[in-house]
């Protein structure tokens, strides 16, 4: 019997010849990112590490400081950095949302075992890698002694098939497998299929990203040609993919046509099962926020179909439209190509680079009662702010489409008018 994607860079990376599900495998790790909230948390150090040229640092969740807390443990996280001769340093100025900017700068590469500190790491499995969060302690360890454990955990296969629509995103086809697959829990996802060849970086990037809202412990994609070009783009370090074997075991596999897909939604409080096609609510949802950002969402797809849908239009009246880009990188792309300022005469709010409003920390916390679309990661109660308030999840399309009308709406006749 074979190995899947995970499973192989599992027994690679444990010096095993083969891995199962229940297996420990004790890994060397490739890759170590710390981020900001770390810093603001701990006021100590470790006295050494085990190999500087394996760790980054990412300003990301409370970029600029928005408390002296905050620039209390980002001046530690500097110190850091400088103490133990870093180099992959994102300070404010080069930073973004961690995820983005390891996709972005090739610090996840295929074959290879990487961790972070936020629960959204899966998301570097759009390129081969297995990757997961991890707690604060145990990151500490690992840069202190360059390995980890896991638990090898079955896995779960989508696989893809067909060419999405043109109104469908990343985002709707993860809400779409929400409602068929709901929670994985103690699994793996692996992604498989020939609809992924047609996927852009942006849209597998969201896929990987919010499989950790369907409790997913690592989430892998094949390192394909698209894949391999832009990593090739922006790193010259060596790497070997993984490939998942033709009869590799699978817990479930889920067979996915991408052309049947419509724009989706989740509903409140939870995403599992609470999903469904926009266009099948049964009532006009007023809103009070859309919300375009996050690392699932803050991409450069998304300020240029948000641009699309607002071209020539305005944000209803009582409706605040924030957006926010993922990195820095993305924000000056989007200047460039003019996105900013579309979106800027429609009434929208552009933010600098930042987690902010995504996990409730700044630049668009909700108030009691208030109602919110976004196309950031979570939406339990009190993710975004008040407990009380109600967070709809959708795609930057959707986003921006209910920021034109003033309630959650299907972006399709929109994104029809603007081509």
């Amino acid at each position: 019997m074979g190995m899947t994607m995970a499973e192989k860079i599992l027994a690679r990376h444990s010096g095993q010849a083969v891995v199962r599900p229940g297996d420990i495998a004790v890994c060397e790790v490739d890759k170590i990112i710390q981020i900001d909230l770390v810093f603001s948390a701990s006021a100590e150090m470790p006295k050494r590490i085990s190999n500087p040229s394996k760790i980054a640092i990412i300003l990301d969740h409370a970029i600029p400081a928005p408390t002296v807390g905050d620039a209390d443990g980002q001046a530690i996280a500097r110190e850091f950095a400088r103490r133990f001769g870093i180099e992959k340093f994102y300070d404010v100025g080069r930073h973004g949302i961690c995820h983005q900017v390891i996709l972005e700068n090739g610090l996840a590469l295929p074959g290879q075992i990487l961790t972070c500190t936020d629960s959204h790491t899966c998301a570097s499995g759009a390129f081969n890698c297995v990757a997961r969060g991890m707690g604060p302690l145990e990151m500490l360890q690992i840069m202190c002694t360059g390995k980890t454990w896991y638990q090898v955990a079955p896995t779960v296969k989508f696989e893809l098939n067909g060419s999405k629509p043109g109104s469908v995103f990343g985002k709707d086809i993860f809400l779409h497998l929400a409602a068929v697959a709901g929670s994985v829990e103690g699994h793996n996802i692996e992604f498989a299929g020939s609809g992924i060849a047609g996927l852009p970086l942006d849209d597998r990037a969201t896929l990987a990203t919010m499989g950790a809202e369907l409790s997913a412990e690592f989430v892998t994609f094949p390192a394909d040609a698209r894949a391999i070009e832009h990593l090739r783009s922006v790193t010259d370090e060596r790497f070997e993919p993984a490939e998942s074997d033709p009869d590799a075991e699978y817990a479930a596999t889920y067979a996915v046509d991408l052309s049947s897909l419509r724009p989706y939604v989740a509903k409140p409080d939870f995403i599992p099962h609470n999903t469904l096609p926009v266009a099948d609510l049964d009532e006009k949802i007023a809103i009070d926020q859309a919300f375009v950002g996050s690392c699932a969402n803050g991409k450069l797809e998304d300020f240029r179909v948000a641009a699309q849908i607002m071209r020539g239009r305005t944000v209803a009246p009582g409706v605040r439209f924030i957006v926010t880009p993922a990195s820095q990188k993305v924000l000056k792309e989007a200047v460039r190509r003019g996105y900013v300022e579309t979106l800027l005469e429609a009434g929208a709010v552009v933010t600098n680079s930042t987690c902010g409003a995504c996990y409730g920390g700044h630049m668009g916390v909700l108030g009691a009662e208030e109602v919110c679309i976004t196309s950031s990661t979570r939406n339990f109660k009190g993710r975004m702010g008040s407990p009380s308030a109600r967070i709809y999840m959708a795609s930057s399309a959707t986003v921006a489409a209910s920021a034109v009308a003033g309630y959650i709406s299907d972006p399709t006749p929109l994104l029809a008018e603007s081509l």
